[in-house]
């Protein structure tokens, strides 16, 4: 099966992003977005990143993406995922126990292309489990997460990340943010 036949499908992906290699499904499907967590050992109380191709896709998944949203995106110079107030036409459990939602609008070509051909946001967490460092290429991601995954990217297996996860800004509705992670 090839990697948007599985995402199609409800499968989970691995797969190289803008920032470290990541595990991925479609974000609207609460079924392939348990299977991640379930695959990560990870707390279903802890919410997940999102990816978009661009951002003129953000108002078909956040309610009302507050006006600082393009000063932010428009002067990034890294990775920058953004927490934006009130998620839509997701699964419900990407979103935060508060209705929030992580998006990331990813800044790698792959990445862009597949989320474009998919349609749809997709999941992009750490290809770790739960609590276990991040890895920075192919060969250091854990046996257990390449046995779970239903469809490994055959890209960049060669290359080493010298990126860090994204750096995390959360919106809030009255225009104020904080910086969740550097």
């Amino acid at each position: 099966m090839s990697c948007l036949g599985t995402l199609n499908s409800g499968g989970s992906i691995l797969y190289p992003t803008d920032t470290i290699w990541g595990i991925g499904c479609d974000a609207t499907r609460e079924d392939a977005v348990r299977k991640i967590y379930r695959i990560k050992k990870r707390m279903s109380s802890k919410s997940l990143i999102l990816l978009l191709d661009s951002p003129n896709k953000l108002s078909l998944y956040v309610e009302s993406v507050p006006l600082i949203t393009w000063d932010l995106l428009k002067n990034v110079t890294s990775p920058l995922t953004i927490i934006y107030p009130r998620g839509r036409n997701l699964a419900p459990n990407v979103l935060a126990e508060d209705g929030s939602v992580a998006i990331r609008i990813a800044d790698h070509e792959f990445c862009r292309e597949m989320i474009r051909q998919f349609g749809k946001p997709i999941v992009s967490t750490s290809a770790n489990l739960s609590g276990s460092s991040n890895p920075l290429n192919f060969a250091d991601i854990n046996p257990l997460i390449l046995g779970q995954v239903d469809y490994t990217v055959g890209l960049y297996h060669d290359s080493i990340s010298s990126l860090k996860p994204s750096r995390i800004i959360k919106l809030y509705e009255n225009g104020e943010f904080s910086v969740i992670r550097q």
